[in-house]
């Protein structure tokens, strides 16, 4: 008897704070109604948290008004809009699974930082995460033979594995897919035996430009489908942000 593939949706890194336009969120929620994934991996960066950025000190003017209660209502927000057209459907009860980004393990490290100050507090609780079960900070998760984290590191370095796809899949060893890093970049690898290795980098799932990236933000936005999952290989639908706003946006 034939075992039965899977479909896994991947969202990219998402990115919300206090003020932005969450449409696409309710994009993606339409999208998940309509293709019904067994599995739904969102890659993390949700809570973007930039109350608590090590990039802006207390007291400077982009920090002013900033609060680390405003980012939480938000992505709690951006998770509501997310999940609301797909949670009620009946005999639906897909695989949820949130891989904690950097911007949310901002909060980790704010409370190692001021534990006395900020020891239950600030904390993971806050996160409203509407049915997804979340995973820290570059736990590698193996999911029908693709492991699947933020970012993965080098063994004994602590270092990110950067470079090209090839380069990810010779360090990694097998199919994998992460986010952190803006747009789309994704690659085979074909095995003597005809195993196909894939990897899959897809950081980006939101509307706004990052003004950090200056003149960089032409980037690709979407979600990815899986389809045909099986011991780590798949077939690739990329929906962009641009597709599903017209899909989904009247």
């Amino acid at each position: 008897m034939a075992s039965k593939t899977k479909r896994h949706l991947v969202i990219p890194d998402t990115q919300v704070k206090p003020g932005y336009d969450l449409s696409h969120l309710k994009w993606a929620g339409r999208a998940i109604e309509d293709y019904r994934p067994d599995t739904i991996v969102h890659l993390g960066d949700h809570w973007d948290m930039p109350s608590l950025s090590s990039y802006d000190k207390p007291g400077s003017r982009s920090k002013e008004g900033s609060r680390y209660r405003d980012d939480i209502d938000a992505g709690n927000e951006g998770m509501e809009i997310l999940t609301e057209p797909f949670k009620g459907i009946k005999g639906y009860n897909p695989d949820m699974i949130f891989l904690t980004g950097n911007p949310e393990n901002r909060i980790e490290r704010a409370i190692e930082d001021d534990p006395v100050r900020l020891e239950g507090v600030i904390g993971y609780d806050d996160f409203e995460l509407c049915g997804f079960r979340r995973y820290d900070f570059l736990e590698v998760l193996q999911l029908d033979g693709i492991v699947y984290s933020h970012y993965f590191q080098a063994a004994g370095t602590g270092r990110a594995i950067a470079g090209s796809i090839d380069n990810r899949l010779n360090k990694i060893g097998q199919s994998f897919i992460q986010g952190h890093q803006q747009g789309m970049n994704y690659g085979t690898r074909v095995l003597p035996t005809g195993k196909i290795y894939h990897g899959l980098v897809a950081g980006s799932f939101y509307r706004h430009d990052e003004a950090y990236m200056g003149q960089g933000n032409g980037h690709w936005r979407g979600l990815v489908v899986l389809n045909e999952v099986e011991d780590g290989n798949y077939d690739i639908m990329p929906l962009s942000i641009s597709y599903l706003e017209k899909k989904y946006g009247g």
